[in-house]
């Protein structure tokens, strides 16, 4: 996987808290400091907001423009890139690279409704046909 000529294999996971900060530029788009401060639902401060984007931007999770005033963010992989790889490790490190045993943990670990088991079937038939 590559986005603007970096390898994202290579670029670290993303820990919970970087996680929150990514979902939140996923949602919100290109954002400051500020404005990922006051979307955080955890109460942490301006500064710990950001020192952490500023390591997620060594990391190569973030890509920071100075394009503007103030310092703009914004993820460098897209969100579905992000859960692949996160899927793909969890599938190697907690089930022994069994995607069936990976699906039923999924599904055996919380109530799941008819209507999202039919659109579950509905992927699944789907990607039997690719």
């Amino acid at each position: 996987m590559k986005r603007k000529g970096k390898n994202l294999e290579a670029v670290q996971l993303p820990t919970e808290a970087e996680l929150e900060i990514l979902n939140i530029l996923w949602a919100r788009g290109p954002s400051t400091v500020r404005d990922v401060h006051t979307a955080s639902s955890k109460d942490t401060g301006y500064t710990t907001v950001l020192k952490q984007m500023q390591v997620m931007v060594e990391k190569g999770l973030l890509e920071r423009s100075e394009r503007f005033r103030s310092h703009v963010y914004e993820p460098v992989a897209a969100k579905e890139q992000t859960q692949q790889r996160l899927a793909r490790n969890l599938l190697q490190r907690a089930f022994d690279g069994s995607a069936k045993n990976l699906v039923l943990g999924a599904l055996s670990s919380q109530k799941v409704s008819a209507k999202e088991l039919a659109e579950i079937r509905t992927m699944l038939d789907e990607f039997e046909k690719r």
